[in-house]
């Protein structure tokens, strides 16, 4: 595919756009404080961030479940909602990245597994939910990513057929999905990657070590 047939954008929140681990961790180990626990170092939780809750909870209780577990992931839902953009930003580039791509008439928007009770403050706290001509969180469908359905929707939403949007992502599930979709993928090796993450075993059609490279790579492809 050539960058001349890119005609929208869709990007990932968490570890993608918006670098939300910050106000993640503390949450978390604000809930570990709460349970008599020490914190887990940022730098292994930040790995986690773009698992969600599930992930992050499954991480900082593993001997968690059931009902427990629940309880735990409410708590730090709880907490987190409290603190969703004190020192949430978009990532270094990613101002640009958005300005480049209104400038240039590429509409854009984001598709997240965040539920929509998470997703919308934030976007209105960071001023992004007017400048998105798509938002697609977690709960808006009956399916989430790996699905393709939520990605499908943003593209239908922004009025662009699928085979011709760009999606960036941090995860697996996120080139999972654009794939089953039907569009172009890149990673953004930026983000929430642990050791254990093959990044080119999930096949995506490229990777960005920075925002920025979005523009690059839609310049050169």
């Amino acid at each position: 595919m050539t960058s001349n047939a890119i005609s929208a954008v869709l990007f990932d929140l968490d570890g993608t756009l918006v670098d939300t681990a910050p106000d993640m961790v503390a949450a978390l180990n604000t809930l570990r404080t709460e349970e008599g626990l020490e914190d887990l170092p940022y730098a292994l939780a930040r790995a986690q961030v773009s698992h969600g809750s599930s992930g992050l909870v499954s991480l900082a209780f593993p001997a968690a479940s059931g009902p427990s577990f629940e309880a735990l992931r409410a708590r730090f839902l709880s907490l987190y909602s409290e603190r969703l953009a004190v020192d949430t930003q978009l990532f270094a580039g990613c101002e640009q990245v958005l300005t480049t791509l209104e400038q240039q008439g590429l509409p854009w928007g984001i598709v997240t597994n965040k539920p929509g009770f998470l997703a919308a403050p934030l976007l209105r706290a960071l001023q992004l939910t007017d400048r998105a001509g798509c938002i697609v969180a977690g709960d808006t469908l009956p399916q989430r990513k790996p699905h393709p359905a939520p990605l499908l929707h943003a593209a239908e939403l922004l009025g662009v057929a699928a085979p011709h949007c760009l999606y960036v992502g941090d995860a697996e599930r996120d080139v999972q999905s654009a794939r089953s979709a039907g569009m172009t993928v890149l990673v953004a090796a930026y983000g929430y990657l642990d050791d254990e993450d093959d990044t080119l075993a999930w096949q995506p059609d490229g990777h960005v070590a920075t925002p920025l490279d979005i523009l690059t790579w839609l310049h050169r492809a």
